[in-house]
C-alpha cells in the first residue's frame, strides 16, 4: 500500500528521476518557459518554486543548496540576482502550468511551464 507516499515515480529509477528533475528545473529557470508532459510538469513546478524561494532568502546556505540542485552555476546566479529581485514582493506561485492538449505520437497530455511576470 502507498499510504502517505508523496511524489510520482515516472517509471524511472530514483537517480534517473532526480537527474530528470534537476535538468528540467535548470532549463525552466534558464529559458523561463518549457513544454513537457503534465506529470513531469507537476513535479518540476514544486522544485522550481523551491529554488526561487531559496534565491529570495539570498544567504550563503541557500546559495549552496541551490548549487547542489541546479546543474549550472550561471543559472544559480540568475536565480539569486534576477529572479529573486523580480519576485521579491510575491509570496509564492512563481510558476504557471498551462495544459496544451495531447501529443500526437502517443497521446500524452502536454503542459507548458512558465514563470509568471
Amino acid at each position: 500500500m502507498r499510504h502517505r507516499v508523496a511524489g510520482r515515480r515516472l517509471d524511472r529509477p530514483t537517480e534517473q528521476r532526480l537527474a530528470l528533475y534537476r535538468n528540467q528545473v535548470t532549463e525552466l529557470l534558464d529559458h523561463e518557459k518549457m513544454v513537457t508532459t503534465v506529470a513531469k510538469a507537476k513535479e518540476v513546478k514544486g522544485f522550481a518554486e523551491q529554488m526561487i524561494t531559496l534565491g529570495k532568502s539570498g544567504d550563503l546556505g541557500a546559495r549552496r543548496q541551490a548549487l547542489a540542485f541546479i546543474t549550472e552555476d550561471k543559472i544559480v546566479k540568475k536565480v539569486f540576482d534576477v529572479l529573486a529581485r523580480r519576485y521579491a514582493t510575491r509570496p509564492g506561485g512563481y510558476v504557471r502550468l498551462v495544459r496544451l492538449g495531447v501529443r500526437r505520437g502517443d497521446a500524452s497530455e502536454m503542459a507548458q511551464l512558465e514563470l509568471v511576470e
